[in-house]
Formats: structure tokens, C-alpha cells, sequence
């Protein structure tokens, strides 16, 4: 059977089981057991063993639930809500400063957490209802707390991130170090917009009421910042120093999350068993999709379907940016329907090959990848952050005006992957500075 064929019969079938509503994990390995047994016989189901051993014995996907963990404590230590009030006294004077201020938390949470749901439901509870109250308007607030969230998918330590450079065999440490810039630029864009836009419609976000308050008090505030610096200087710096590993790095940042929840008092045997259990289920998820994806993607490797794709695109001749900005639409359009982990599990492997021919860098393709990532987790009908943020909307705020609200938001992205590609000095300066460090 030739391999252009193969692969229009699993893509058709894996496109019909997800229209099916079946789990992205299951799609992916009942395809792959089916397809190896129909190309190779039953004794090529030795495959399945070998694809899901190198899976579980990975050291750089070990990193992912202790990430998790330590997220999930981070989310029940109380430090998020400590540094929501120091927000409140320090942005109160700026144009639209709780905006901006939100901006500002989900970009340390970030840098805390890597995940973009801890961000994005702690926002929703705390800031949109301040945001509400205080006349804000609802898109306004709905958007900064949706957008500032998905910064989790490229400021370290994302897990998206860790699954991108394991399967596209890259350095992790680079790959952290490459989005730190490009996040910060998307930070600075969102900060940008809300202040220009209440600048000039200040009906957007009304300035405070005239309470004076003490500069005691305000850089009092400042100490619910110690342990958020902590965290990330002792994970970042672990790494960069060359003193760990991005996965021992990860347990080093569990023991910062557990020391921070006992500082705060939050350190409980009920939020201790929450975190435990929230770990178990992302980690899970991920490792199942990984598994299947796997197998999934070996097959079509292994009957030639890469090399063919590969050939194909070589003799088109085409521009190597033509090339680029197809990828690019191709993983736009795959955010609509599929989870990040999938798409990149599937779509790694097949363009890896494609972006060495063109002599593209991987790590820039890869910040590339995550700011298309961020996309679709703001771009219905399945973004995942307009899940996160509808469990929290009061009542009389529909999902239409959710959708609304993250439309400007969606042009900034857009403008930002259009700059990086542009100016892939931006990307790469930060990760090629650090290893030539390391080596020297």
C-alpha cells in the first residue's frame, strides 16, 4: 500500500472519529492498532509496547507532572490573591490599572505555574467582579483576564512547551529561554492596548475613587512578591546556572510551592490531596495523548509517509516563507478543533523534517508554534480558556460577549507572530546567549 495512500486513510478516519466526539487519545491509539495490524499483521503490535515504553521511561516528560504539582499547589497557597491586593494599590492610578494590573499577575503566574488554567480561573474570580464592580467594561475585563492567561503557554515553565521540545528533540533549557522575550513582548502589547484604549475612552475603565493610601502600606504590599520571585528564580536560575535540569528543576520548584503554602498557612492535608489528585488527571490526559500520538505518528513514519510529504513539498519549489506561513495556517486551523498537546504529538514529527530542509531554526518554529498555541486557546468554537472563563461569567454575560472580547486581543497575537517571524533575532538572541555562557 503506498504511503500517500496510508495516510489519506488515517487522516480521513481520524478526522471522522473526532467529528464522533470520541477522546483524542483513544482516536489516536484504536487507529494506530488498527492500521498496524492491517499493514504489518498482529506481530506488529510489538510496536505499541515499544512506542509507549519510550514514553514512560522519558526524563524530559517526567518534568510535566511535577509542573503540574506544583502548580496546582501554588493555586491553593494564597499567594495569588496576596499579590491581587498589592495589584490593586500599585495600578490604581494608571489608565485602566486593573486591567493592567491583571496583565501583570497572569504574566508572574505564568512564570510560576506554566498553565493556563490556574491563571485564568484565579483571575476570573478575583479580578472580574473588582473589574465589574468598578464600572469596567465586560469585554475589556473578559479579554485581558483570557489573553493575559494563555502567557502560560510560552513563558517558562510551560508545559507545552516541555511536550514541544521532547518531541521535536531540542533542548528543553532552550526553548524556556526562547519564549521569556517573546512573552514579555506579548505582555507589554496586551498592557499597551488596554492603557491607549482608556486612554482615549476613558468610559472603559473608570479611574478609582480618591482614597489615599500610604506609601507604608503600598510597599508593605510588596512582600506578597518575595515568594513569587523565589519560585522562579530558584527554578529559571537552576536551569540557566547549569546547577539542574529542567526536570530536576521541577522538583525543586514543588519544594518552593510546598515551603510557600506553608508560609502562607495553606499548606493543608486537604489541599496537599486537591493538588495530588488535579496532578493525577492533567498528567494522565497528557500521557495518554502522548501514547497514542506515538504510536500514531510511527506508522506514518514508518510506511514513508514523512519522506513523501517531505519530496512532495521539495519539488513544488516553492518559497520557504510560502512553506512557513502554510505550517502556520495548518496549525491555526488544526487549534479550532484539536487540544495543543495533540497537535503538536501529530504535526511535530511531520514538519521537523520540512522545517530542517528550509534551514529554519527549530526553536524559533517552535515560539511560532506556541504563539499559534495561544491562539486557538482564545479562537471559538474550542478555545480552551473560553472554557475556563465561562465556569466563572455572573450572571447576564453570555458566551457571545466572551467572543467579542477576545477579538482584539486575537489581532495582537496575529501582529506578534508576524513580528517574530520578521525578526527571529528576537527569539533566538536570549537561548544562544545562555548557551554560549554555559559552554564558555
Amino acid at each position: 500500500m503506498s504511503s500517500t495512500l496510508v495516510f489519506s486513510a488515517m487522516f480521513f478516519s481520524l478526522l471522522l472519529l473526532l467529528l464522533s466526539g470520541m477522546p483524542l487519545a483513544f482516536v489516536l491509539i484504536s487507529l494506530a492498532v488498527l492500521f498496524t495490524i492491517l499493514l504489518w499483521g498482529l506481530d506488529a503490535l510489538v510496536l505499541t509496547v515499544l512506542q509507549t515504553y519510550d514514553v514512560m521511561t522519558s526524563d524530559v516528560l517526567l518534568a510535566i507532572p511535577l509542573y503540574v504539582l506544583m502548580a496546582s499547589i501554588l493555586q491553593r497557597s494564597g499567594i495569588i490573591e496576596a499579590l491581587y491586593k498589592a495589584m490593586e494599590l500599585w495600578f490604581r492610578r494608571l489608565p485602566g490599572g486593573l486591567a493592567v494590573g491583571t496583565i501583570a499577575i497572569c504574566t508572574v503566574m505564568a512564570a510560576m505555574t506554566g498553565i493556563v488554567g490556574a491563571a485564568v480561573a484565579a483571575m476570573g474570580i478575583l479580578a472580574l467582579p473588582s473589574m465589574l464592580r468598578r464600572g469596567y467594561d465586560e469585554k475589556m475585563a473578559l479579554g485581558v483576564i483570557c489573553a493575559g492567561g494563555t502567557l502560560g503557554i510560552l513563558i517558562p515553565p510551560s508545559i507545552i512547551t516541555i511536550v514541544y521540545a521532547a518531541t521535536a528533540q531540542i533542548s528543553v533549557g532552550k526553548m524556556f529561554a526562547a519564549g521569556i522575550v517573546p512573552g514579555m513582548v506579548l505582555s507589554g502589547l496586551y498592557v499597551s492596548y488596554v492603557v491607549i484604549r482608556t486612554m482615549l475612552k476613558p468610559s472603559l475603565a473608570p479611574a478609582p475613587d480618591n482614597i489615599e493610601v500610604g506609601w507604608l502600606e503600598m510597599f508593605g504590599s510588596l512582600k506578597s512578591l518575595f515568594l513569587p520571585t523565589l519560585i522562579v528564580f530558584s527554578v529559571l536560575g537552576s536551569i540557566y546556572a547549569g546547577i539542574a535540569t529542567p526536570t530536576e528543576a521541577a522538583a525543586v520548584g514543588v519544594v518552593g510551592a510546598m515551603l510557600s503554602a506553608m508560609l502562607q498557612g495553606q499548606f493543608t492535608t486537604a489541599n496537599l490531596s486537591d493538588a495530588a489528585m488535579d496532578t493525577l488527571r492533567v498528567t494522565t490526559m497528557i500521557m495518554w495523548i502522548t501514547i497514542g500520538a506515538k504510536i500514531f505518528v510511527s506508522i506514518f513514519t514508518g510506511t514513508g509517509g514523512a519522506d513523501s510529504l517531505l519530496m512532495f513539498i521539495e519539488n513544488l519549489e516553492l518559497n520557504r516563507w510560502l512553506v512557513l506561513l502554510s505550517m502556520m495556517g495548518i496549525l491555526v486551523l488544526l487549534g479550532l478543533f484539536l487540544d495543543e498537546i495533540g497537535i503538536i504529538l501529530l504535526c511535530v514529527p511531520v514538519f521537523m523534517p520540512i522545517i530542517a530542509a528550509f534551514g529554519f531554526d527549530p526553536v524559533w518554529f517552535g515560539v511560532l508554534f506556541l504563539i499559534t498555541a495561544q491562539m486557538a486557546y482564545i479562537t471559538p468554537p474550542f478555545g480552551y480558556t473560553l472554557f475556563y472563563i465561562k465556569g466563572v461569567l455572573p450572571p447576564g454575560i453570555g458566551m457571545e460577549t466572551v467572543y467579542r472580547a477576545i477579538l482584539p486581543f486575537l489581532v495582537l497575537q496575529i501582529l506578534a507572530l508576524i513580528l517574530f517571524m520578521l525578526f527571529p533575532d528576537l527569539v533566538t538572541w536570549l537561548p544562544n546567549q545562555l548557551s554560549q555562557r554555559l559552554v564558555s
